[in-house]
């Protein structure tokens, strides 16, 4: 028996499928960048991470929910970059990411159902939990040589969140450090260190891009995140310019470029309303530079969204969405 419901109706061909083949296509610009600027490693990791979190849900789903699997629908495969886009690209990373992705999609997703009914990020819970386990290795960064070269530097150096972070923790200023910060070139193009897919702003801007035009996000997350990090840091820094970085570099520098275009707006852990989607990236935005400023760790993005993702239900039910009758 065919049940209509009352009108409006609406209807779009859009399917899980889908979206997740635009995120996958407007991911590649950062995957093509980790490779030019760390080499094979960048690969592998990527590589073994998409394949294990693909593997994982298809055990998990076919031996533990005795269901047919679900990985077709891309969505294993997206977490599975996005994990390998927030690590470095260390050789002592290829058995990590191995741990990252079985956290990912056994703890971050299967563990509350799958698709659509996890509350928090997959590839973030699997990165917060290799952070927490494996600081050293987390935080160990390959210098990358200019990318016509093809070559990665043996050598590591800290990102530049890190270097301010440990200089203002020895009594320095962002002044004594000026010099060793990356160029705006290098900023853009990704010639620094840094995790595989947040070093290039261009990449990561070129691929937000492509989702916002292919409609799968919408610009209230991104521009509230970005918006509101943006004018705290600028606050700070001009209460005292030496002991809080501008604006700028805040947002050119770590992953929040990264966070606001590919993590906060996950459809699943963000809000439904347009009112409530600014309320929570406005709540990203400003988490990330109160970690990063008064936190223990340099970056703060992954934390940010994280305790975002454990908000969402409330604000759900403080901003709802538009009812279409009366």
């Amino acid at each position: 028996m065919l049940y209509v419901s009352d009108s409006p109706h609406i209807h779009s061909a859009d399917s899980t499928h889908l979206m997740m083949w635009h995120v996958f296509v407007a991911m590649l610009p950062m995957f093509v960048v980790s490779i030019l600027f760390f080499g094979l490693s960048a690969l592998i990791i990527t590589l073994t991470s998409v394949v294990c979190c693909c593997l994982f849900q298809w055990v998990i789903e076919r031996f533990v929910f005795h269901r047919p699997s679900m990985v077709g629908d891309g969505s294993a495969v997206v977490t599975g970059m996005l994990l390998a886009f927030n690590v470095p690209a260390t050789p002592s990373m290829y058995w990590i990411i191995i741990i990252g992705a079985l956290v990912s999609m056994g703890i971050g997703k299967m563990a509350f159902g799958g698709l659509g009914h996890n509350p928090f990020n997959p590839a973030l819970v699997g990165r917060v939990f290799m952070l927490i386990s494996f600081p050293v290795q987390m935080t160990t960064w390959p210098v990358a040589k200019q990318w016509i070269s093809g070559q990665v530097d043996a050598m590591t150096g800290p990102t530049p969140l890190g270097l301010i972070k440990e200089t203002i923790a020895n009594g320095g200023t962002i002044a004594d450090v000026s010099s060793q910060l990356p160029s705006w070139g290098s900023y853009v193009l990704g010639s620094m260190g840094g995790s595989l897919g947040e070093v290039s702003a261009l990449a990561i801007i070129a691929g937000g891009v492509y989702l916002l035009c292919c409609k799968v996000i919408t610009w209230r997350i991104p521009v509230s995140f970005i918006g509101a990090a943006f004018l705290l840091s600028g606050l700070l820094w001009l209460v005292d310019a030496d002991m809080y970085l501008d604006p700028l570099h805040t947002l050119l520098s770590g992953g929040l470029l990264l966070g606001a275009f590919f993590m906060a707006t996950d459809m699943v852990t963000s809000p439904m309303s347009h009112s409530g989607q600014l309320v929570f990236g406005i709540g990203c935005g400003l988490l990330t530079v109160v970690i990063r400023t008064w936190g223990a760790y340099p970056e703060g993005v992954s934390f940010a969204i994280l305790l975002m993702n454990a908000v969402t239900p409330l604000i759900n039910k403080g901003f709802r969405p538009k009812r279409f009758s009366a």
